[in-house]
């Protein structure tokens, strides 16, 4: 097993970003990006490692600033690329994919749009699309709408909300499970599958590990314009996502869709939000092509 995940490295401007690594240490790079709240751990499972041994890829999840062992700072959806391109050049990556899960899909979409010549492909998998395109908020479950606007406009209060859940989560692992009680079939058949569940565990305690600001702030940014035109990326984007996901709907994928100039897209029947899992080695095949 190769899975090491405690790196850390210093950035230029002193602030240190935390890693994990799975995989090929040696291996093709594909750089992903967690979703929220979420960590370097979301592919702590052996099961994924071995795929990604097995494709000779290296498999590296960076905490965003705040999360896990990343230093805070702040930042944007269109500023992240920068940090994320220092962070590979730091690790000597010249050229490299990326793939986002969930609230790290936007990041995924963003690098697509701002270093397109680092990449050798973009995926993004049950992506948010930007909130302020027509019908997106609309689409979400009235839950998900209301915490999405609790982050952005009441970032006290959903605070306040997180730390109540990390508590709950730190006294019984088990309670972390309630977050998908409104989640697909498929995504609560995959949470009883011991690799899934050890890894939904572990990413969920790394976004909480210093406290509470960098998920809600993490979470805020979604609710907000990204900040750069879809219309503008140059690169092809590939678009994964589960038609019976119930935390980003099928919209939005069409959304993203619609807007991305050169968007291969791919939805799978009967498939709910952590599709990632089930398709981990389509995804990584599909990143080094």
């Amino acid at each position: 097993m190769s899975i090491i995940t405690d790196n850390h490295i210093k950035l230029s401007d002193g602030h240190n970003v935390g890693y994990a690594e799975y995989g090929d240490l040696k291996g093709k790079p594909v750089l992903h990006f967690h979703g929220t709240p979420s960590s370097r751990f979301e592919a702590d499972n052996p099961d994924l490692d071995a795929i990604a041994v097995r494709l000779n890829v290296r498999y590296i999840v960076p905490d965003r600033p705040g999360i896990g062992l990343s230093d805070w700072k702040p930042y944007t959806i269109a500023s992240y690329p920068d940090i994320l391109a220092e962070f590979a050049d730091k690790l000597g990556l010249d050229r490299f994919a990326v793939t986002g899960l969930s609230g790290g899909g936007p990041f995924a979409i963003a690098c697509a749009w701002k270093i397109p010549q680092r990449l050798t492909t973009a995926i993004s998998v049950s992506s948010p699309a930007p909130f302020d395109l027509p019908g997106v908020k609309e689409a979400l479950i009235k839950e998900e709408r209301q915490q999405y606007e609790m982050a952005d406009k009441m970032p006290w209060l959903f605070r306040l909300f997180l730390w109540k859940f990390a508590r709950d989560a730190r006294k019984n692992p088990a309670s972390i499970h309630a977050m998908f009680a409104n989640a697909a079939d498929a995504d609560k058949t995959l949470l009883t599958q011991p690799g899934v569940k050890r890894a939904f565990e572990h990413m969920v305690f790394g976004a909480f590990e210093q406290g509470t600001r960098a998920a809600t702030y993490d979470w805020a940014l979604l609710a907000r314009p990204w900040g750069f035109s879809l219309n503008e990326i140059k690169m092809p984007v590939h678009i994964w996502q589960g038609e019976a996901d119930t935390f980003i709907p099928a919209k939005h994928a069409h959304v993203l869709a619609e807007a991305i100039p050169d968007a291969h897209t791919r939805f799978f029947p009967n498939e709910g939000h952590v599709l990632i899992v089930t398709h981990f080695e389509e995804l990584l095949k599909t990143a080094i092509g």
